[in-house]
């Protein structure tokens, strides 16, 4: 291809965004990054600097992002065990210290340099200023409740700060940490359900979960069993089937809960793929699997 040819080439892929970009203008997307996609500095800048592109022509990204990894991290160098059950880490009171201290301070002043050094203008917010929380208890595996200690989902937001930052075209950086409710305690609320709370709430156009697999698949194993789109009905059988399980359960479920209050379309997305966020939003086919209604 000569160089012309590239330029062309080049010109052709910014036309074809252009109905998505004018469509898009003026909309909030809640995006929610996790998983080792936020492991690798490559991978992170390359994901920013897409967001930063977002902001810049008129969308209004949201970020609210994880950090698994470096809480385990953190409490194997406290000498804690990290544990899980369906997908939620057990968390005590040890261990919610830490979980916040790692969120806040460390991936979270993280995640907004990156944004401010592609040009953007983040801001970071604790998510104790935003979501106030209940305790919640998990599932074993013969489906009997079990005591997550210091963990909860978000049932009521402070958004002003949000909403403020949104309306100068600042992109808002939440931790998913809770206030709870009555104490004020912190607790820690899994990423996907935190960030499909508050795109609820917001009204977004979209949630993306921008994490470490491809999306749905059939076969884990198999890039090509991915599934490009789901129904609410279809979702439900791939779960029951075993399909859907472990860590995809919080996020598939918390895709429908995001549905369910307004949100217009949910998209899970691989990460390790580079500008996947603008091929899912851009393009006409995307390279994840969308949730709708």
């Amino acid at each position: 291809m000569t160089s012309l040819e590239e330029h062309i080439s080049k010109a052709a892929t910014l036309v074809e965004a252009l109905p998505f970009i004018q469509n898009f203008r003026g909309q909030t997307f809640l995006i929610k990054v996790g998983g080792s996609a936020m492991e690798d500095p490559d991978l992170v800048r390359g994901f920013l600097r897409d967001i930063v592109f977002l902001e810049a022509v008129g969308i209004n990204p949201v970020l609210v992002h994880g950090g698994g990894k470096a809480i385990s991290r953190a409490m194997a160098e406290a000498g804690l065990e990290a544990t899980f059950v369906g997908g939620l880490r057990v968390t005590d009171e040890a261990a919610i210290h830490i979980v916040e201290e790692t969120l806040n301070n460390e991936v979270n002043p993280q995640l907004v340099d990156g944004l401010r050094k592609f040009g953007g203008c983040p801001v970071g917010i604790p998510g104790r200023l935003v979501f106030i929380g209940e305790r919640m208890k998990g599932k074993g595996g013969s489906g009997e409740e079990v005591d997550l200690g210091f963990v909860g989902r978000a049932v009521d937001f402070k958004t002003e700060e949000i909403e403020a930052a949104v309306s100068e075209e600042i992109v808002p950086v939440v931790s998913p940490i809770a206030a709870e409710r009555g104490t004020g305690l912190p607790l820690n609320v899994n990423a996907d359900i935190a960030a499909s709370a508050l795109a609820g709430r917001l009204k977004a156009s979209k949630i993306i979960y921008l994490s470490d697999v491809l999306g749905v698949m059939r076969d884990p194993s198999d890039p090509a069993s991915l599934i490009p789109s789901l129904t609410r009905a279809e979702v439900e059988a791939l779960k029951a089937d075993g399909t859907i399980k472990g860590g995809m359960i919080p996020k598939v479920d918390s895709a429908l809960e995001a549905l369910d209050a307004g949100v217009g379309k949910a998209h899970l997305i691989d990460g390790r793929i580079k500008h996947s966020l603008l091929l899912e939003v851009f393009t006409r086919v995307g390279v994840g699997t969308e949730i709708v209604v």
